[in-house]
């Protein structure tokens, strides 16, 4: 007999959990999820899931400590129910960025994150976008890692967005991905080269490639002072590039970032809605809700996600 899916959400985006449930035609399903005095967290699962399969979305953004101990709790409440299968939909994964030792004595912090979820008792993980592909590889648990590139150009091909483009990533680090959306746009492609002054400030220093007339989107993964982004954008200006747009996978923005960007030369930063930190005047958040909702859905149902990475 087939287990019914259920739909639970941590605190850190009920929204997106709402819009999810939406799609797969249910209701997002009844668990407390609060914090003791003492800042402890406490969950109960309101409803009967023995034999259940369980999907739990809780992107790991601000405060990422918290909401990853969240996560490992729902989880570990959930396995303790007899859930037959649980699946953390992670649509932001926080610690992304510390993947490798790249100076002494540091941890690779990605990796502990990934040992934690799976001795939490999760069966598989739902992503998107991250930081470094190869994380995929820190768990011993299936891991489907999908793509925002279908849902941010699918929005700039219904706003007309398309024109006399190129695609301009805002460092080196950051072209496997700008290339990719280059072709997909079928349109050339820029690199600027930067130097990272501090963890807040960054220095646009060199642009690689012809953006004189042109509009440009800029492509990164994760954005959240917006520094690289902003002194990119000054760059291509300065060089003749006429409206500029980013597309950004993750929007993690602070009051700097929100500031910086209204500052900024950028027209407007399209990102997803994998946190509830894509907001801002010049900010439009794009729904993952279909995205994710299909991906549990075929999950769910043991079919292939693959045709999730097609652009329609």
């Amino acid at each position: 007999m087939e287990a019914p899916l259920k739909v639970f959400s941590g605190t850190s985006h009920p929204e997106l959990a709402d819009e999810i449930a939406t799609y797969l035609g249910i209701e997002r399903s009844n668990a407390t999820v609060k914090q003791f005095p003492d800042g402890e967290t406490f969950v109960k699962i309101n409803e009967n899931i023995r034999g259940r399969d369980i999907f739990i979305v809780q992107p790991t953004c601000p405060p990422t400590n918290e909401n990853i101990m969240e996560l490992l709790i729902m989880v570990d409440a959930a396995k303790r129910a007899s859930a037959e299968r649980i699946t953390a939909v992670i649509p932001f994964f926080g610690y992304a960025r510390q993947d490798r030792k790249d100076q002494p004595r540091v941890p690779i912090t990605a990796k502990l994150v990934a040992n934690l979820l799976t001795a939490a008792g999760v069966s598989r993980v739902l992503t998107m976008d991250l930081h470094a592909g190869q994380i995929q590889g820190f768990f011993d648990i299936p891991v489907d890692h999908l793509y925002a590139k279908p849902v941010l150009i699918r929005y700039m091909k219904e706003n007309d967005l398309m024109d006399n483009l190129v695609v301009v990533s805002p460092d080196v680090g950051g072209m496997k991905m700008a290339h990719s959306y280059s072709k997909a746009l079928e349109c050339p492609l820029a690199i600027v080269a930067k130097n990272r002054v501090s963890a807040t400030e960054v220095e646009a220093m060199e642009l690689i490639g012809e953006v004189e007339g042109k509009n440009i989107l800029l492509v990164d993964d994760i954005t959240e002072t917006a520094g690289t982004l902003t002194s990119a954008a000054k760059l291509l200006r300065e060089n003749g590039a006429l409206r500029i747009f980013a597309g950004v996978s993750h929007a993690v923005l602070n009051e700097q970032g929100q500031q910086r960007i209204n500052d900024s030369d950028i027209e407007m930063v399209i990102s997803t809605n994998s946190t509830p930190y894509a907001v801002g005047e010049k900010v439009k958040a794009v729904t993952i809700a279909a995205l994710m909702g299909e991906a549990i859905a075929r999950i769910h149902d043991a079919e292939s996600v693959t045709s999730l990475f097609d652009i329609r």
